[in-house]
């Protein structure tokens, strides 16, 4: 008999970008400039899409390099409050394995400063990581954690980029 485990997690990241909220939205919300920092680097597309509206679906997959596997994200938005708050439920594979389901809020916030205006961005994560997918459990979790961070600093290099 085959044993199934699951991890429940909860994350919370924080970064604070240079620009106004206007524009972290944009990158959130328009799909080209979101292409520019979500994935990226070694990872290959295969498909992707991008209905940015409540119950709109978003879609990425790909592989981390050309013999990497096959990672499939599945992402429905459930609350979009403009320049304020983004909620969606997301599910992710690992070849055929469904490694987790997650629910995600990024909450912008505008902060001045004495630069000019800034965004402060505060993502949270609520997951279930199962039968060990992606390592054993807490693994599978700290590198979801990981990642994400990961993809916020790119998103920051993004924002940035030209300054």
């Amino acid at each position: 008999m085959t044993q199934h485990t699951q991890t429940h997690a909860t994350f919370v990241l924080e970064r604070r970008y240079p620009v106004p909220v206007d524009r972290v939205w944009a990158a959130f919300a328009d799909p080209e400039i979101k292409r520019t920092w979500f994935g990226g680097g070694e990872f290959v597309d295969v498909s992707r899409s991008d209905d940015f509206r409540v119950g709109g679906t978003w879609t990425d997959d790909g592989r981390p390099g050309e013999d990497g596997p096959m990672s499939r994200f599945r992402a429905t938005y459930t609350d979009i409050v403009e320049n304020a708050r983004i909620v969606y439920s997301y599910d992710m594979w690992l070849d055929d394995a469904h490694a987790s389901t997650s629910l995600s809020t990024v909450v912008l916030e505008a902060v001045d400063t004495a630069e000019g205006p800034a965004t402060r961005l505060t993502y949270t994560e609520q997951g279930v990581h199962l039968d060990g997918v992606h390592g054993p459990g807490p693994e599978a979790a700290a590198g979801r954690e990981e990642g994400t961070a990961g993809l916020l600093d790119a998103l920051g290099a993004t924002l940035t980029a030209g300054r």
